[in-house]
């Protein structure tokens, strides 16, 4: 809802600019409202509405324009003063969850070797560096932002939630939540409300991980983005001023993401760790359905596991650049039961072996 009002403001303030050709500043005032509830954008655009309304030589579109504003102006800032009487004061982080229970969650997914090992040092090294602090000895200062390469479906979401608490856990952030954002939550619709967006979302992240899925989009019209470059621009500082208590992770396919950091050495000078998620096996297609299977009370017969066992195998072996990993196992999972559904439906009183076993007639391709 909050949305909904603050939009209405700078879109209203947008047109009141085209109006009076004020080149961009009405509209940067309402986003400073907008986004950092600043009380001199709200001086400074009531001096403007007050003067559109008083000047003889503006036309009557011009004075209904700055009374759009001006009623934008009110409807956002009762919604707001509402929104912080009902918001609750103190966030409470329900995760209780140990160490132990974090590194054993990692140690149960499926494959994934390389990344756990990985994970395993990042963790091993930082702990390390925080006893040498401790004592007083040379410790690096190296950052905690990490990059996430490979295929959809190979646990990059998964694995940067799990390093976020882990890092909580071990005293290298004081929140440890996640916040996960794409292009669309980083580049807004007018030139110089960007940086101002890009800001909100480091400010809703410290503490935490700021996960970035498909980070190359933010710049996929390089010579002509001039919203991502200002993107890239204000994320490039927070990497660096707020490194102390904050992990941004940026994920995506290999090849973009390779191409991504080449064409931003400043970017990538700001990650120390890469970290690759290799495609999965048929193997371990098979044991990632198993569990989901096992998670919802459903089992698969030998006749079903053989047939679906030849199916990843036949999906791996003519595998594209979108292969869909772990996702073509839920969705194969959902057939089944479905399929599942459709069968058991017929019978008479089917108890629970019925109830819970996938048969290989269940299994349609």
């Amino acid at each position: 809802m909050m949305d909904k009002y603050g939009q209405a403001l700078i879109n209203n303030a947008s047109k009141m600019d085209a109006l009076t050709d004020a080149c961009g500043e009405i509209t940067k005032l309402a986003t400073a409202i907008v986004e950092e509830n600043s009380k001199a954008a709200t001086i400074a655009i009531l001096k403007k509405i007050s003067e559109a309304i008083d000047n003889k030589k503006y036309k009557i579109e011009v004075k209904r324009a700055a009374q759009v504003v001006n009623s934008s102006l009110i409807e956002f800032y009762g919604y707001s003063t509402i929104q912080g009487i009902c918001k609750p004061t103190e966030e409470v982080d329900d995760d209780t969850r140990t160490l132990q229970d974090l590194l054993d969650e990692l140690n149960d997914l499926v494959g994934l070797e390389k990344v756990k090992n990985k994970v395993q040092d990042l963790i091993v090294y930082q702990k390390v560096q925080m006893m040498r602090r401790e004592k007083n000895l040379h410790s690096a200062k190296s950052t905690l932002h990490l990059a996430f390469t490979g295929n959809p479906g190979t646990g990059k979401t998964t694995v940067a939630r799990i390093v976020g608490r882990i890092y909580k856990q071990i005293g290298l952030l004081s929140k440890g939540h996640f916040v996960e954002v794409s292009r669309t939550d980083l580049i807004a619709g007018y030139q110089g409300q960007t940086a101002l967006k890009v800001k909100k979302v480091i400010e809703k992240a410290k503490g935490g991980v700021l996960f970035i899925d498909e980070a190359y989009s933010i710049t996929e019209n390089d010579h002509s983005d001039s919203y991502g470059r200002e993107c890239l621009t204000e994320l490039t500082k927070a990497l660096e001023d707020y490194r102390e208590d904050l992990v941004v992770i940026v994920a995506g396919y290999t090849e973009p993401m390779n191409k991504f950091f080449e064409s931003n050495p400043g970017l990538k000078s700001r990650f120390n760790t890469f970290i690759e998620f290799d495609d999965y096996s048929p193997y371990e297609l098979d044991k990632i359905l198993i569990s989901i299977c096992k998670k919802n009370d459903y089992i698969l017969d030998n006749e079903a596991k053989e047939k679906i066992h030849l199916y990843f195998e036949q999906q791996t072996a003519s595998k594209d650049k979108n292969f869909a990993n772990g996702r073509l196992v839920r969705n194969l999972y959902d057939d089944l039961v479905m399929n599942h559904a459709r069968r058991v439906i017929n019978a008479r009183n089917p108890g629970s072996e019925e109830l819970s076993t996938i048969k290989a007639e269940d299994f349609i391709f």
